[in-house]
């Protein structure tokens, strides 16, 4: 089959990035006009070597100048900082943009790619939490696609193909991290160790961890909101442990459609890029003679509440989702250099959630300068 398509990746030396560019191989016509990455020029000099973009991204704006040094013999233009993301972000020649950075990062050049008329495959959960109500007023009026990459909002999209507009449910499927079944006496002493062991996936670090508190799903609850335009309260979530059935809807007959596969990103990702076409894949065919059972069970949200104040900044909606974000991406950072322990990143969340006013429809100066602070009060502890 002819496929034809000019993508742009921003976060290539992430897990979703370098994915991405496993597709870009198999299938030639897959052009990478366009790449960034934070700092990671290493592999980032390797994949521009491969695939000979138009114009790279180093954020890190001294690493930028080693790359340039590193890359001076290639035809290829390299920017840096905010600002050379952006411009990456928009790259004229560019359908689609992935958007695989992490955290609220990806927000702006995600609003850049947008005004620029390029559909988003969208991978960065985190864009749609804090600026749902701008983002998708956005796509609407310049006319493009948001396609979702993440494993649970795409099965919902592919179970949502010809019944768009009669879901009655989104059954959101977790795979309950590594400390499924354990109470919070039993947490008392995870090291970032711990943590970091996820049964299923292989991600980066900050969504490992919040996939371990479930913060990752609350996350994914409030993207789900804003994809689909459902209220919060429309959303189940459901443990099941085995990460084959990656979501489902069920419709106002009662009816459940739900998308199958092995736990593997690529799938996702190609769809978001071959959409409406489903092009052939290897070697992550499902057998479902592998399982001798599917399970599913509630989340304890006893233990791990973090997904009840997800739901509870989903619900009242304004500057609270972005401070659960920005909560989080701090207190994570904490954990991660060992200046907190586990239980904490929840408890800061919780705080940081009950000592803000919250604001109503907030602009994008609202968003960034709150994140900003957030953070910065939060790190402040360490």
């Amino acid at each position: 089959m002819d496929f034809e398509h000019k993508i742009t990746i921003l976060g290539s030396t992430g897990s979703i990035g370098t994915q991405t560019l496993d597709i870009a191989r198999v299938y030639k016509g897959i052009k990478v006009c366009a790449m960034s990455a934070y700092g990671n020029i290493e592999l980032l000099e390797r994949q521009t070597r491969e695939f000979l973009p138009d114009i790279v991204c180093v954020v890190d704006e001294e690493k930028a100048k080693q790359f340039k040094i590193n890359i001076s013999d290639l035809d290829v233009k390299v920017v840096s900082g905010k600002e050379g993301l952006n411009e990456v972000a928009s790259y004229e020649k560019s359908q689609t943009v992935v958007t695989a950075v992490v955290g609220i990062s990806g927000l702006l050049p995600t609003i850049c790619a947008i005004k620029a008329k390029k559909n988003i495959a969208l991978a960065n959960k985190e864009t749609l939490v804090t600026g749902g109500h701008i983002v998708t007023k956005l796509a609407k009026e310049y006319g493009v696609k948001i396609l979702p990459v993440d494993s649970e909002h795409s099965a919902i999209f592919q179970s949502l193909q010809g019944n768009p507009k009669k879901i009655k449910k989104i059954l959101l499927t977790a795979s309950g991290g590594p400390f499924f079944g354990k109470k919070r006496e039993e947490l008392t002493k995870i090291t970032p160790m711990d943590a970091l062991k996820h049964p299923n996936w292989n991600m980066g670090a900050k969504v490992t961890i919040d996939s371990s508190t479930l913060v990752n799903k609350g996350l994914e609850v409030i993207e789900a909101k804003w994809l689909f335009d459902v209220d919060v309260s429309q959303i189940e979530v459901l443990i099941h442990r085995q990460s084959v059935l990656h979501s489902a809807v069920m419709y106002e007959d009662n009816g459940v459609i739900a998308q199958l596969g092995a736990p593997d990103m690529r799938l996702p990702i190609q769809y978001a890029l071959t959409y409406p076409d489903r092009l052939p894949m290897t070697g992550n065919e499902l057998d479902l003679f592998e399982y001798s059972k599917l399970t599913f069970d509630k989340p304890d949200t006893d233990t791990f509440f973090a997904l009840e104040l997800a739901k509870k900044a989903g619900r009242e909606d304004g500057i609270l989702p972005t401070v659960f974000n920005s909560s989080d991406e701090a207190a994570v950072k904490l954990f991660l250099d060992g200046k907190i322990s586990y239980l904490e990143i929840t408890d800061i969340i919780l705080e940081a959630m009950e000592n803000v006013k919250n604001i109503q429809n907030p602009t994008l100066e609202d968003i960034l300068l709150t994140d900003k602070e957030v953070k910065e009060r939060i790190l402040l502890r360490g």
